[in-house]
Order: structure tokens, then sequence, then C-alpha cells
């Protein structure tokens, strides 16, 4: 059974953008998974398809209504549905290799693309959705982080990727960030490909690309290495990202 992603939207014409190209479009034209969007408005029951109302309390913007994105999640889900319901916001927990492996082994993905100052929180519990970022940032709506998500998990699918090695060796896979890659020409730039690449003595190469990860990830990510990683994420709730 091909792998199923359905997401909630208020853009569903922003779908599949980006995920119709490339590996992630081949795959769903060879139907390797599906993409369904669900228009979050089509439950609103006024005229003016409404599907959001003033902060409890007070405050600026709006928040999304309880009652409409519950509907919407009741018709697009079975009770029985097995697939992980996910809600874009920046105040989830961070997206990792790890969740998108986990992902992608499964039979698919709810994504639920936020708006406004938020969803209330009341429809968070009731439907069990698990707050994800994919960053320490602020987007306009959860559909660009759903475009995330899926090109993460799509391109981990049985028969996407071309060679189901190419995966392995990537940031993130091993814990590192992804070794210093080379290809011809020899020398660019007065720039040459270091010798030991050229040596054929694959366990000194390997050895040479390892040391260089951690040497990547001491500099740019050492919250890697010493475990901290996600750790020091603002506590602050955002837009419902």
């Amino acid at each position: 059974m091909a792998f199923s992603a359905s997401v909630l939207t208020l853009y569903p014409e922003m779908f599949p953008g980006q995920l119709g190209m490339a590996l992630a479009g081949k795959a769903l034209e060879a139907e390797r998974w599906t993409l369904e969007t669900v228009q979050i408005r089509d439950f609103a029951s006024d005229r003016h398809r409404s599907v959001d109302d003033t902060p409890a309390g007070g405050g600026a913007g709006m928040v999304m209504r309880p009652d409409i994105l519950a509907k919407a999640i009741d018709a697009t889900t079975a009770a029985d549905d097995p697939r992980p319901r996910l809600l874009m916001s920046p105040r989830g927990k961070p997206f990792t290799q790890a969740r998108a492996r986990d992902i992608a082994a499964g039979p698919g993905v709810i994504i639920v693309c936020g708006r406004f100052e938020g969803v209330d929180q009341r429809v968070i519990e009731a439907r069990q959705l698990e707050e994800i970022s994919v960053g320490d940032y602020v987007l306009s709506g959860g559909e660009p982080a759903a475009h995330i998500i899926l090109d993460a998990v799509v391109r981990l699918l049985p028969g996407v990727m071309g060679n189901a090695d190419s995966g392995e060796n990537e940031s993130f896979e091993n814990g590192l960030l992804e070794h210093p890659q080379y290809t011809r020409p020899q020398e660019f730039e007065g720039l040459a490909i270091p010798d030991i690449l050229r040596s054929g003595n694959h366990a000194l190469i390997d050895k040479w690309r390892h040391e260089q990860s951690l040497q990547l990830t001491g500099q740019r990510r050492p919250d890697l290495l010493d475990g901290t990683a996600g750790a020091s994420r603002s506590k602050k709730p955002g837009k419902g990202r």
C-alpha cells in the first residue's frame, strides 16, 4: 500500500508545489505515495466560511476555532486511522531525521497547517495532535513546514532514491554533519581535491571522512556532540505553524 499523506490547510492550492517535482514528484506520479489536501474552510458553518475568532482573554490576532478544525480532522480520518497527526507549530518538538525515518516506516501522516495566532488548545488535546516544529522561527502558516516534513519523509520511502545507500551518510543520519564532498574537475580555481580521496584506500578515506564530520559538527553544531540539540529552544508559544 502506498504511503498516504493528508494535509489540512486553508490553502490547498499550495500543494503539491515542490512536492510535485524531482524525487518526490516522480514518486507521486509512480504512486509510491499519495497526497490528499483538505480545505478547512469547507467545514465552516457561516456564509463567510469563517474558521477563526478572537483570542479568549484578549490579545492580538485571531485563533483557529476548535469545532471547525475538529470537523475537518474527523472527516479526513477514521477512528482507527494509525497515521500520526502532526500540527505544524513553532512551539512543537523539533523535527529530526530520526522522526522522518519513523514516519516513512509507517502507513502515512496527517498534517494540520496552522494559521493566524495558532490553534485552540482544546482541539490539540481532543484530537491528539502532535505539535512539530521545523525550526526556531515563525512562518506565516504551516504549509511551508508541511512541505519540509513531506520532502524529508518521501525521499526515504522504498524505491524513491535510486540508490538505497544514498541517505546513509548524510547529515544527521549518524548524529554528525556530513563530510565535505568533491567531484571533477581535479582542480578548481587553484583548489585541488584532497589527495586522500584519490588514494583508492577506502579504509583511510572512511577514516578521513569521519574525522571531517566530527570537525565540522564541532564547529557548527556542537550541540549534536554534547547531546543538547534542541534543549535551548524557546518555550514561548508562537503562531500556529
